[in-house]
């Protein structure tokens, strides 16, 4: 079930926030229902997996609860050592087969491994719980509080990545309270602007771009007008796909009575790629930093060394992305470049805005290229097509163009929403006037198609 269809918007989240506000008095009884609509939610996409999540976070307790009874950090070292082993089978198995036969001059046959939805988010989790217990910075939670951390069903598909702390103490607290009426509406708006972006934005850019990346993933060479269209759509695709998802998520954990982190702060407006990752999926950014770089020794090294651990922790997180090398590629793209950030730092020398914001913006628009391409190939003749090595033929956006022009308007001069709905919006009747005929409208506009899936379901 995905968050942009009727289904969801009119009969699964309002039932289940109806017996979630009558139920609200008993922490027990509030928290035992989250956990069974959450599980009810990711079994709609394929129940096999429901004792898969379940166990692996009941075992991760365990191992947790081992912990806190014994002090040997041999617990959770063989939860986080788990959990790695798991991502990489389910997402990395074959593709690592596949190289290690290409080496030998063999052909691979795929292995019939189905990725469960949401993996890499749930088991990152999990792996910055058990990481903080060996730290000292975390305590050994109940059954239930621990369940409803990680299968909470708003952000349990695709982030944001919460930390434990960020959210197990707010299950103590009745979401029927004096901010109750401000968390259901504000967090309604936006949950409206996360479905404006996706089933108005996202969905449509993505049928301008996905007919050009199959042409080259075909074997041919895109018209150079067509594959510059598809470069510019795919980047606000992915903008405004995962960002309303982030939104969606973010929306309705407050309609819980629940805060999340924020996850997107208007990032193509960076003026830099520091600036970039520290407005793009802002989550997974701090996870990275605190996780992987700052223990390979961060900026708390030489010049050297600095930029091998910045490479490194971005080859990790194209690896974290998807198992094939326009990931890796892609992460090492991104790695490199910011290590030139902070050679250039170093030196002390500023660069215009204006400068700083086209070089990034360009860097990101190319790079996204790489990561959207089926394969390296596919990839190349995208380059090769954007070069002007493809022909030139007229570009017939259509009716998408409108679209088009919208999206990069909102893109480059809109607000941050999640900013704008959760801190600045204000308290007005037309407000809700305006969300109220705008749901319908969506709702109208949802109805009549087959929606795609957010993007990030596939990490």
């Amino acid at each position: 079930m995905l968050f942009s269809t009727q289904g969801f918007l009119l009969l699964f989240l309002p039932v289940v926030l109806s017996l979630y506000y009558l139920c609200a008095p008993s922490r027990p009884a509030r928290q035992w229902l989250v956990i069974t609509a959450s599980l009810v939610f990711y079994g709609l996409w394929d129940w096999r997996f429901v004792p898969f999540l379940v166990g692996m976070t009941v075992l991760n307790w365990v191992l947790a609860c081992l912990w806190g009874w014994t002090r040997r950090r041999a617990w959770p070292i063989a939860g986080i050592v788990l959990n790695l082993g798991v991502l990489v089978f389910f997402k990395d198995a074959n593709w690592i087969a596949s190289v290690l036969a290409a080496l030998r001059g063999q052909m691979h046959q795929p292995w019939d491994i189905v990725l469960p939805l949401g993996l890499s988010f749930f088991v990152f989790q999990k792996i910055s719980y058990l990481v903080d217990l060996l730290r000292g910075q975390a305590p050994v939670y109940g059954l239930v509080d621990f369940l409803e951390f990680v299968t909470f069903f708003p952000q349990l598909i695709a982030g944001p990545i919460v930390r434990h702390n960020e959210i197990v103490p707010q299950f103590a607290s009745s979401p029927r309270n004096d901010a109750m009426w401000e968390n259901l509406s504000r967090g309604a708006i936006l949950l409206l602007v996360g479905l404006a972006k996706k089933a108005g934005l996202a969905d449509t850019l993505g049928s301008m771009c996905d007919p050009v990346f199959a042409l080259g993933a075909q074997g041919h060479l895109p018209p150079t007008g067509q594959a510059w269209l598809a470069a510019v759509a795919y980047t606000l695709q992915i903008y405004f796909d995962f960002s309303g998802y982030s939104d969606m998520a973010i929306g309705m954990a407050l309609m819980f009575g629940l805060r999340l982190p924020f996850n997107f702060d208007a990032s193509y407006r960076a003026v830099s790629i520091r600036d970039f990752w520290r407005r793009w999926h802002m989550t997974l950014s701090r996870f990275l930093r605190d996780y992987i770089y700052i223990p390979l020794g961060g900026n708390r090294c030489g010049a050297a060394r600095q930029a091998t651990n910045v490479v490194a922790t971005m080859l990790l997180a194209g690896a974290w992305h998807g198992a094939g090398w326009t990931y890796l590629a892609w992460g090492g793209a991104h790695g490199v470049a910011l290590a030139m950030a902070h050679a250039w730092r170093r030196r002390q020398r500023a660069m215009p805005a204006l400068a700083g914001w086209v070089l990034t913006l360009s860097f990101v628009m190319l790079s996204w290229v790489i990561f959207r391409a089926a394969d390296m190939p596919t990839a190349g003749r995208m380059f090769m097509a954007l070069a002007g090595l493809g022909g030139h033929e007229p570009v017939a956006a259509g009716h998408h163009g409108m679209v088009l022009l919208i999206a990069v308007a909102v893109a480059l001069a809109g607000p941050s929403s999640q900013r704008a709905i959760l801190r600045d919006m204000p308290p007005e009747p037309w407000v809700a006037a305006g969300a109220g005929i705008a749901f319908v409208l969506l709702v109208l506009l949802i109805g009549g198609r087959i929606p795609d899936p957010f993007i990030y379901f596939q990490f």
